[in-house]
């Protein structure tokens, strides 16, 4: 009997179910077919949601040049650099949750873009709306927010200026803006700053059109500031942690994960300097059987991050590496998880802050006797 043709017959083991998910040991699955090589003369920098931390961390641990513009100042101690968000990603941005909210931070940075709004009160102080948890305490005044927004732009622009890779880890579509002019907000006004009011702000859930053009235009505005910067484009597995729409989170949570996935895989087919790597992926793999998220279902464990780094440092640091240490071997004395026993910092998430005002608005209380 002839062998029979048919499209399917020549294609790698990758394209195919049963032998790219179930050969391998979960532990082992490994979706990136292909992939560019950093070199250790380039500048990595990180922007986007919480769970860029933890790429960021294990990017130094590896011995690569990841860019930080805003630095500690001299004298602060480890701990409350921390607090201060010094290192957590290359500029003091906080968590940027939306291409439309990074859109507008690299506007800002190079003067395209000047919101209405400067300074939300909070505690007797004020609070830059842009980042609003960026210091534990509130400024003291509107001028003292005003002076260090504008030294933080500063930085930013060093960090789209001069980085060679941008990491973009893709976060959220639901977000609050300003009426008046559009500005976009990591929080909600009145959750860690600043008062809600109808009239003056309204929630937005971006759609795929909407993404698709944002991050289109923020690879194009990055471009024209740098053209050699290469963008490597996440998104996060991390799920909502609440919903503005009137439905189930973890329906919102899918639909936002779909549109953002979507929108990476349009426009990096799109640039020829754009790649995507599939973290959410394996993170949310069914070969995982559910072992890469702690009990809140929410938070990845450390041994999900191991494989997500596993799978990059074969592929993007292939070159860079060969014949060095493994990535598993490297995290056995990784100052970041294991100096001196320590536990890593926690991952700093500016959506974590809602759940603390609904404690303070006595939501915990209420559901109980619910």
């Amino acid at each position: 009997m002839a062998d029979v043709v048919h499209p399917y017959r020549d294609l790698p083991d990758f394209c195919f179910w049963s032998r790219a998910m179930t050969w391998p040991a979960p532990g082992h699955i490994d979706p990136v077919t292909t992939a560019p090589q950093v070199r250790d003369d380039e500048l990595i920098a990180t922007i986007g949601s919480c769970f860029a931390q933890h790429l960021a961390r294990h990017l130094k641990a590896r011995g690569l040049k990841y860019f930080v513009s805003e630095n500690a100042p001299d004298g602060l101690s480890e701990a409350k650099a921390h607090r201060r968000n010094y290192g957590i990603f290359s500029a003091r941005y906080g968590n940027v949750y939306t291409v439309r909210q990074a859109v507008q931070l690299l506007d800002r940075a190079f003067g395209r873009f000047t919101p209405e709004e400067i300074a939300w009160p909070r505690d007797g102080g004020f609070v830059d709306p842009f980042r609003p948890q960026i210091e534990p305490e509130p400024f003291s005044s509107v001028a003292h927010v005003m002076r260090s927004a504008l030294d933080h732009l500063a930085h930013v622009r060093e960090v789209f200026t001069r980085c060679d890779w941008l990491v973009f880890t893709l976060g959220l579509t639901e977000a609050w803006r300003a009426k008046s002019d559009g500005a976009v907000y990591p929080l909600a006004p009145g959750v860690a700053g600043g008062t809600f009011d109808p009239d003056r702000y309204e929630f937005v859930n971006f759609g795929i059109d909407e993404v698709r053009a944002d991050l289109a235009l923020f690879v194009d505005r990055l471009a024209s500031v740098n053209k050699k910067a290469r963008v490597l484009l996440t998104v996060s597995p991390v799920p909502l942690i609440a919903t503005y729409e009137q439905r189930h989170v973890w329906v919102s949570t899918t639909y936002s994960k779909a549109v953002l996935r979507i929108a990476a895989d349009e426009i990096e087919r799109r640039y020829s300097n754009v790649f995507y790597f599939p973290s959410y992926e394996i993170i949310t793999s069914p070969a995982a059987g559910g072992r890469y998220y702690r009990d809140d279902l929410r938070e990845v464990t450390e041994i999900g991050v191991r494989h997500v780094m596993r799978v990059f440092e074969a592929h993007y640091l292939q070159e860079l590496h060969s014949g060095k240490l493994s990535f598993e071997e490297q995290l056995e004395n990784d100052p970041v998880s294991s100096e001196n026993g320590r536990a890593a910092p926690a991952i700093v998430c500016d959506e974590e802050v809602i759940q603390k005002a609904l404690r303070e608005s006595g939501f915990a209380a209420s559901h109980h006797q619910s």
